[in-house]
């Protein structure tokens, strides 16, 4: 698991170059299955637009990347949308840039520019999130540890999901993957090593304006 750009939610944005429109629609895709469909999807819902280019990229670490100019001249369509998806740096993305000509031919240098900066906005129009990898822990202490480990956890921003409170006080948490020894570092000094530690598993997380959102190892 890598820290990563993804699209939380897609959007779509327009450029007008001499007459010409060029829409961007941007999606998530976890697949090249899922990228391909959104082009098919996307092809019909704009089947009267003169081309419907596209480029995706899958993966985290090593993406597989494909794109296509779908008529337009070789490499003025298809490789600018990727290459602004690459220079963006978000992971498991599909874009299609979809043009209605306007009657003016762009030549080469114009439609390479236009497609750059169709993928641009709509990129801008949708909304992307920074997922950071994490580790579930589980921290079990006595209610007199409990304003301690609050104040450990407040300064660091840990993100917390949930408190039990029994007989003793269970506080679910996620520490930043990166920061998980030196968070539990803190916390063992913090409480004279009283509070108990586990590890529940894996995810991703990030924030979305003040809300943080979850992903469950995706």
């Amino acid at each position: 698991m890598t820290r990563h750009k993804a699209v939380f939610r897609g959007g779509s944005g327009e450029i007008v170059e001499k007459k010409s429109r060029f829409i961007a629609h941007v999606q998530s895709a976890e697949s090249v299955d899922e990228a391909q469909e959104f082009i098919e999807e996307t092809k019909k819902r704009y089947w009267d637009a003169r081309h419907n280019c596209s480029a995706f990229s899958i993966g985290t670490e090593h993406p597989l990347t494909r794109c296509s100019d779908d008529g337009e001249p070789g490499g003025t369509a298809g490789k600018p949308i990727l290459e602004v998806i690459l220079g963006s740096g978000i992971s498991n993305v599909v874009i299609v840039v979809t043009r209605y000509f306007g009657g003016t031919l762009l030549g080469t240098g114009g439609l390479v520019r236009a497609y750059t900066e169709a993928a641009k906005a709509g990129i801008a129009h949708a909304v992307i999130i920074e997922k950071i990898p994490g580790v579930r822990m589980v921290l079990e202490m006595e209610y007199t540890d409990l304003g301690k480990i609050q104040y450990i956890l407040a300064q660091n921003h840990i993100v917390t999901e949930e408190t039990e409170y029994t007989d003793r006080v269970t506080v679910h948490v996620i520490f930043p993957d990166d920061d998980k020894d030196k968070l539990g570092s803190l916390l063992t000094e913090g409480t004279g090593g009283r509070v108990r530690m586990r590890e529940d598993g894996m995810v991703y997380y990030g924030k979305v304006e003040d809300d943080v959102i979850i992903f469950d190892g995706k």
